[in-house]
């Protein structure tokens, strides 16, 4: 993901590359104080090692007249975990905002929830906006922290795009029961969910309308949409997303 960031923002000229510093394990550099000491920052790791990170970070950043703006995109790690894992030694606490991102990221087609700390000033909000706005098309700032959780149900992480997935997944697997072969019924109907969501992008209708603009009485769509609702699929669906949001608050108490 952070690779993805780093190409976004290059690619849509938010930050010349001369001015990104990267600390990686396998690449560039290991020594995180050294690529971090004077930059605002982008946490791209693992919830399991952004404690350790932070740490580091927090006494890296000391004598700093002005502390950065640190944007996490770690899944479960809270606010208040991160400001006193980044706590300086003279009780200087970083301006700090979490963010949920999804894999569609990697192709610059993502959407970013965003909630910011109560210090994070008008212009560092602006600022973390043009820096997810680079791989994201949605990036909305929402009201309160545990909201991030319903965004991690919808779209964080691959948590949305796996419910896209898993439905195609299902769809080909009908569709070659009947006959169609895998690939085929792969190529029609991933052009589907792609025309699809454009629809809903762009058109001034809503989801209800559109569905209703290509549901005749009687017909085909019809009938699989019966078949739907009488399986109970809306309940189903209902269940999985309160699950996820669930879960996403249990990772977030445990940090």
């Amino acid at each position: 993901m952070a690779g993805a960031i780093i190409g976004g923002l290059i690619a849509q000229g938010v930050v010349d590359r001369q001015n990104l510093y990267v600390a990686d394990p396998w690449e560039t550099t290991v020594f995180n104080i050294e690529a971090c000491k004077e930059a605002d920052l982008v946490l791209a790791v693992k919830p399991q090692v952004t404690k350790t990170v932070c740490q580091e970070l927090g006494k890296a950043w000391a004598d700093r007249s002005g502390l950065p703006v640190v944007v996490s995109i770690a899944a479960g790690i809270t606010l208040s975990s991160m400001k006193e894992w980044l706590r300086t030694k003279d009780d200087k606490v970083e301006h700090v905002v979490r963010a949920m991102r999804n894999t569609p990221a990697l192709l610059g087609e993502g959407a970013s929830g965003l909630f910011a700390g109560a210090e994070v000033t008008a212009a560092e909000r602006d600022m973390v906006h043009a820096l997810l706005g680079s791989v994201s098309k949605v990036v909305p700032w929402v009201d309160s922290e545990e909201l991030l959780n319903v965004v991690t149900t919808l779209s964080g992480g691959a948590f949305g795009a796996a419910y896209f997935f898993n439905l195609v997944e299902i769809l080909v697997a009908s569709t070659v029961e009947l006959g169609l072969p895998e690939e085929q019924a792969t190529q029609l109907i991933a052009q589907t969910c792609l025309g699809a969501g454009r629809m809903l992008v762009e058109s001034s209708d809503g989801p209800s309308q559109l569905r209703s603009n290509v549901t005749s009485p009687n017909g085909t769509t019809h009938a699989a949409l019966q078949s739907l609702a009488a399986s109970g699929f809306g309940h189903t669906v209902n269940r999985a997303v309160k699950a996820a949001a669930f879960r996403a608050a249990e990772l977030s108490n445990k940090s």
